[in-house]
């Protein structure tokens, strides 16, 4: 089969150029902001004097955003990560393959945007004190914060929903639908899109479903509920993508299926460092389940504390990858991360979160919108899976001939600005 060709910034008319254009620097220059302005604060957090490795990270930041303003090649990583021989392999053979280094308007979308939270990285990784350090704490922190009313909210409506369906099992369908949605729409919430600029969730998100409910695109909820109904099911995955109100959102609807009886034990995929502006750390999950528990509310307080249970009982297991955090795409999963793979081909149905992971899943090819998706996955079909999405980039697959235009006549951002979302599924499996 052949392939199109990977998103670029080459293509002025693409999400790609303003993306590297604007938001990129934009979101370098506000770590730089946001760390000289927080410097005292965050000295004071360490025993030891960290002014040098500060002004370090500020420097390293600012200088890359000049590199992706003045379309610089990509270089080599230069810290003692584990991951990083992988990296520079990657860049040997993409400069190979193109006949000369990449570089931010030239070369595939996907990898200059990985490449540009790899660089952010090593400018901590070469920190012998703040290594630890995340420069995009600061606003996943906000965001949680920003959204602790429809936290309560959806917590409150899932402690009496779990009561409801004790009495009425019939009732899980329709149950299972809400918390799907609310996971999907839960994806709005994404600090990469605005810059870093604040996008919490701060309205009730179950009096929105509603007016949303026409902007799914495509939704094989029937498709994956038939197929969660039709087997004794014993493990879910989900591949977590933001902090901040997506996680509660993910949480809630992982302790649905669990309490629904739909499966009985569930994986939660965490990076390996921050990545992408709000993307959910191992330390951002723990630190979101202590802030619940501080939370004074009759179902917040009661799912914190069921939480820390399922995470000691193993019914919740949280996995941290590399992979998640490399630059390449889910079809070069086997090869890459076999292990990874082979773990998810134990899974009665993998749950994908997010923009990132629709654009790995794809390739971030500019595929027709008619093309079915189980064809743009290439061949990735480790077990059953669905992703929910919020679209905020170019790529979007599986609609019916003329519908992108449809959509378009009523909103010329459709592709980007997330308010359109599909709920897609794909169980075909190797």
């Amino acid at each position: 089969m052949d392939l199109p060709p990977p998103l670029s910034a080459a293509d002025k008319n693409s999400f790609a150029y303003p993306t590297i254009k604007e938001r990129l620097p934009v979101i370098l220059a506000k770590i730089a902001d946001t760390l000289y302005r927080t410097r005292d604060k965050i000295k004071s957090q360490y025993q030891e004097d960290v002014s040098e490795e500060l002004k370090s990270i500020i420097g390293s930041c600012s200088k890359l955003r000049n590199e992706v303003q003045t379309n610089k090649v990509a270089v080599p990583l230069q810290d003692s990560r584990n991951d990083t021989q992988v990296w520079n392999r990657y860049l040997q053979a993409a400069t190979e393959r193109e006949g000369s280094p990449p570089s931010w308007f030239k070369s595939a979308w996907l990898y200059m945007e990985c490449y540009m939270y790899r660089r952010i990285q090593e400018s901590v990784e070469k920190c012998n004190i703040m290594k630890e350090f995340d420069v995009f704490g600061e606003q996943k922190e906000k965001s949680f914060t920003d959204s602790v009313y429809p936290t309560e909210i959806v917590m409150m409506h899932l402690l009496e929903t779990q009561q409801k369906i004790k009495e009425n099992a019939e009732l899980v369908p329709e149950a299972f639908k809400l918390f799907l949605k609310v996971c999907l729409w839960g994806n709005k919430c994404d600090l990469s899109i605005s810059g870093g600029e604040d996008n919490a969730q701060k309205s009730s998100p179950l009096e929105q479903l509603g007016k949303l409910e026409p902007n799914i695109l495509i939704n094989d909820s029937n498709v994956v509920l038939n197929h969660l109904c039709s087997r004794n099911c014993k493990r879910i995955d989900i591949v977590l993508d933001n902090a901040g109100f997506e996680l509660i959102s993910d949480l809630c609807f992982a302790e649905f299926l669990l309490s629904a009886g739909l499966c009985s034990t569930i994986y939660l995929h965490a990076k390996a460092f921050p990545w992408f502006v709000s993307d959910v750390t191992k330390k951002d999950f723990d630190w979101t389940l202590q802030m619940l528990g501080q939370i004074n509310h009759i179902a917040v307080s009661n799912f914190a504390q069921v939480w820390k249970e399922r995470l000691n009982n193993s019914s919740w297991i949280l996995q941290v990858d590399d992979f998640w955090t490399l630059p390449y795409d889910y079809s070069q999963m086997e090869t890459y991360a076999p292990d990874l793979y082979q773990s998810l081909q134990k899974s009665d149905m993998i749950f994908f979160k997010g923009d990132l992971n629709y654009r790995k899943l794809l390739g971030d090819l500019r595929w027709p919108f008619t093309t079915s998706f189980e064809t743009c996955l290439r061949g990735f079909y480790p077990a059953p899976l669905c992703v929910l999405r919020t679209s905020k980039s170019d790529v979007l697959v599986g609609l019916p001939e003329g519908r992108d235009e449809e959509v378009k006549a009523q909103d010329e951002d459709w592709l980007v600005n997330g308010n359109w979302g599909v709920i897609n599924a794909c169980l075909k499996t190797k």
